[in-house]
């Protein structure tokens, strides 16, 4: 039967349900999607979903996030494509509805996360499995530990610097520990610093992500050359993917906190 909703960008979408073929453009959906048992449904991804390791690798890569291999597609025929508003752009969603149906996602906060979950499982006929993950998930994240509003930046990219700033999954997450990011206050979601901006910033440590810029410890001499007083930390930047890999996660966050306690 058909099926038609409004996705979070308050688009009409209508699609055969459940579908029985999809294509996910977003690394963290396609990987919720194969937590809720979905893996004989997916039929297409892009070269960055790269998780659940050892099983997505049999789906065809279609797509990257911001590129598109419209051929693969149609090879492919979906009968639902889902997208993400930050990780897809505008001009993709625009072509791919011209074919297919289109449900946009997004994003932008924990909440927003477990929202995300929700919907796959509304969408897909697996609200049973979607309530399990979310469950899951908030056992592993209400045992967090709470830091005492350490100011940190979690920098993203070199040349030029850029930052998580507002309305973005990692800056909620920060703040539902209890850090203090300043680069809420720039703007854009991903705001470019300079030197002297993170020396005004009175940053006690700076969280440098190992992807998309794979920053290394190499890194760490140009920041303490900025602010001598500001320790730099490696993070696992998949470790701030939204999907099952926040149950993982919460772990690995227990452990990298512990540094932050007094």
């Amino acid at each position: 039967m058909n099926k038609t909703v409004v996705d979070r960008v308050g688009r009409s979408v209508t699609f055969t349900f459940p579908p029985k073929r999809i294509v996910s453009l977003c690394p963290g959906i396609t990987d919720t999607l194969f937590a809720l048992k979905l893996e004989e449904k997916i039929v297409g991804r892009t070269r960055f979903c790269i998780y659940p390791k050892g099983e997505v690798e049999t789906v065809p890569a279609v797509a990257g996030t911001k590129d598109i291999k419209l051929e693969a597609i149609h090879n492919v025929q979906p009968d639902l494509i889902i997208v993400e508003k930050e990780e897809n752009t505008k001009e993709i969603v625009e072509e791919l509805e011209k074919h297919f149906p289109v449900y946009v996602a997004e994003v932008q906060s924990v909440d927003d996360a477990f929202r995300m979950i929700e919907d796959m499982g509304s969408l897909t006929d697996r609200s049973e499995a979607a309530r399990q993950l979310i469950s899951a998930i908030h056992e592993q994240f209400e045992s967090l530990p709470k830091v005492a509003g350490e100011r940190v930046s979690y920098v993203i990219w070199r040349k030029p610097y850029m930052v998580v700033g507002k309305d973005t999954y990692i800056h909620s997450l920060l703040e539902r520990m209890g850090f203090v990011n300043p680069f809420t206050e720039a703007d854009g979601r991903y705001p470019v610093v300079t030197a002297e901006g993170f020396k005004n910033a009175d940053l006690d440590y700076v969280l440098l992500s190992s992807e998309p810029f794979p920053f290394k410890e190499k890194h760490f001499e140009e920041f303490l050359e900025m602010m001598p007083d500001t320790e730099p930390i490696l993070i696992d930047g998949e470790m701030f993917w939204y999907g099952p890999r926040m149950v993982e996660a919460a772990a690995y966050l227990r452990k990298q906190l512990s540094r932050f306690q007094h």
